[in-house]
């Protein structure tokens, strides 16, 4: 007989973001997969607690393409599948949605206090707070952190494993929807529409609002990298977030000195809830 996983083995981290759910599947502190959703109901929400396998409840909370990969990659994963309900580890921004997924019985909802930076304010989010010891204990203190999410967000830490703080901003799809929406005759401009960077004196409306969003967003965080380096020299910076690919493109147009010295890492915030996991493990 095969020997059986211990269920805390496998295990399934959440963060619950502005707009959409990204997961991550570990096999002890090895992320396996990682993918996004929409928002559940609370009805999934309670079936989910209902799966007998480790790859009914992988299929019920996966989109098609990652079944795929799930059913023809996995294997030994699904072999020895825990006994239900597969724990889960949960970061969220959004409260309405905490509230929802707290039905789920095997549930672990990380707070603030449970992550080892000093000099932290009471209403810095979790995510930030999670993707910045991710990338720090994961690439080393000083860090700062670019998430170029719904909203772009600047978030660093010391040596010491100290808060410095940091800023935010409408992330790129945000302000093309304020001003399409916002105005009385300013089209609404998706950011799919373009991937190379606009004539920065545009000669009509719709690349008049790429280039002033786009250059203006562009300068700031090169002004704040630099800012950083004034700081700490030696400091580390990582960028994140679903615009990461284009805003890193645009840095690398512009300002390829400073591109060349980003790390990418879509996973930040999972590294975190990992390193979580590990410094609370028995």
């Amino acid at each position: 007989m095969k020997p059986q996983r211990h269920r805390e083995e496998i295990w399934l981290a959440l963060e619950i973001g502005n707009s959409r759910l990204h997961w991550a599947l570990f096999l002890r502190e090895t992320l396996y997969s990682a993918w996004d959703t929409d928002y559940f109901p609370e009805s999934v929400i309670q079936h989910l607690a209902e799966c007998q396998t480790l790859d009914d409840l992988l299929l019920a909370i996966s989109p098609p393409h990652q079944q795929s990969n799930f059913l023809t990659n996995t294997p030994p994963l699904c072999t020895f599948a825990p006994l239900p309900p597969c724990p889960l580890l949960l970061a969220s921004v959004v409260p309405s949605q905490t509230a929802i997924w707290q039905s789920y019985p095997n549930i672990r909802v990380i707070s603030l206090d449970q992550i080892p930076l000093t000099g932290v304010y009471p209403t810095l989010g979790i995510d930030r707070a999670l993707a910045l010891w991710g990338a720090a204990k994961t690439w080393g203190f000083p860090m700062l952190v670019i998430d170029a999410g719904t909203a772009v967000t600047f978030t660093a830490a010391d040596a010491n494993k100290c808060l410095v703080g940091g800023a935010i901003l409408p992330g790129l799809g945000l302000q093309f929807a304020t001003l399409g929406q916002k105005t009385g005759q300013l089209p609404l401009v998706e950011i799919q529409s373009f991937a190379s960077l606009p004539s920065r004196f545009a000669l009509n409306t719709t690349e008049a609002i790429q280039s002033g969003v786009i250059y203006t967003l562009i300068a700031g965080i090169k002004d704040f990298i630099e800012a950083w380096w004034q700081l700490f020299p030696d400091g580390n910076i990582a960028i994140k977030g679903g615009d990461r690919t284009l805003l890193l493109s645009y840095l690398q147009a512009l300002y390829p000195e400073i591109a060349a010295h980003l790390i990418v890492e879509p996973n930040l915030i999972f590294w975190g809830m990992r390193e979580i996991v590990m410094e609370h493990k028995e």
